[in-house]
């Protein structure tokens, strides 16, 4: 039996607080908001630029993932859509009710359980698009100039996770449910006929999203090796993922703090560039804001077709607790 709702969102607050108060002493609060105020313009501009070119992909993915499944969705409209899913994932506690409002109004003729599933697999897909980033950044970072100092417990951290999420995916795969999210998934995001489409945008999303926060720590002066970049950054990006604060922030400063002194950084500087993304980030959400103003009405979406068997979809209902 889960907590109940007010007080998931209490918690959420409280341990946004409490990060932020043991980050401001840990790593310099002060020296990073100095740092804040020499950033270079044209550098976070770039990042904006960066990130808005992200929600256009994302928005395509989402396009390319619910017409598998038989929900057609106009470019414009699935664009309007996601801005206000990042503003409203950027206002409240738990970084997934942007998410589940845009199921509900891109549900059309299709369905609400049809369109869940379009949301759920769209979001899994660029977290794996991350992933998929932070492998090759990892292995980038041994043979790039500019070495990575890993501390021990990091690395023995890692390799713990990595077992750890083996054998649960390996005993995830005995259960139903989770088998038929995997075929529901399969069919959306790795047919043949769109798999190269998805790998595509899932791949720029996560290095628009790398790109940005790199060029967030130029503009602060921060030189950041190519390895750096390619290997810490999807690290500190995962850590959004988990939804204890608002939007992930706290959560994000803490891994930056804690990471960027592993390229021979400070924590001041990996606070000091978080808080430029976050708030870059902020910015590109913006658009969203507008979204109920000029709509009123859920977005015209229809069903096309049978879409997924619904054999295939079962135990993929619901929505994903994730970016």
């Amino acid at each position: 039996m889960g907590l109940p709702a007010g007080i998931l969102r209490i918690l959420q607050i409280a341990v946004l607080v409490l990060l932020a108060v043991l980050l401001w002493h840990a790593a310099d609060g002060a020296a990073a908001l100095a740092q804040l105020r020499t950033a270079d313009p044209v550098w976070l501009l770039a990042a904006l630029l960066a990130l808005s070119v992200q929600t256009l992909l994302s928005a395509q993915r989402w396009r390319v993932t619910a017409a598998q499944l038989g929900l057609m969705i106009p470019p414009l409209s699935a664009l309007r859509e996601y801005y206000l899913a990042q503003v409203v994932n950027q206002s409240l506690p738990g970084g997934v009710l942007g998410d589940a409002t845009r199921a509900v109004r891109s549900r059309g003729a299709a369905g609400l359980r049809v369109a869940a599933q379009a949301v759920v697999f769209e979001r899994v897909a660029g977290q794996l698009g991350l992933i998929a980033v932070l492998l090759c950044g990892l292995g980038a970072g041994l043979v790039l100039p500019g070495r990575l100092e890993w501390p021990h417990w990091l690395l023995t951290a890692a390799v713990l996770g990595s077992a750890v999420g083996a054998a649960a995916l390996v005993l995830a795969g005995k259960v139903p449910a989770v088998r038929g999210f995997a075929r529901g998934f399969s069919h959306a995001v790795w047919a043949r006929d769109i798999r190269a489409q998805q790998i595509t945008l899932s791949l720029g999303t996560a290095l628009l999203n790398v790109v940005g926060f790199a060029c967030c720590a130029r503009a602060l002066g921060i030189a950041m090796p190519l390895g750096a970049v390619a290997a810490l950054v999807p690290l500190i990006l995962f850590a959004m993922v988990l939804p204890l604060s608002i939007g992930g922030w706290g959560l994000r400063e803490g891994a930056a703090a804690l990471l960027f002194p592993v390229m021979g950084a400070t924590a001041s500087d990996g606070l000091a560039t978080s808080i430029a993304f976050g708030l870059v980030f902020l910015v590109a959400t913006l658009p969203g804001i507008l979204v109920p103003l000029v709509q009123q009405r859920p977005l015209p979406a229809t069903a096309a077709g049978d879409g997924l068997n619904r054999d295939d979809t079962r135990g993929a209902e619901g929505t994903e607790n994730g970016n």
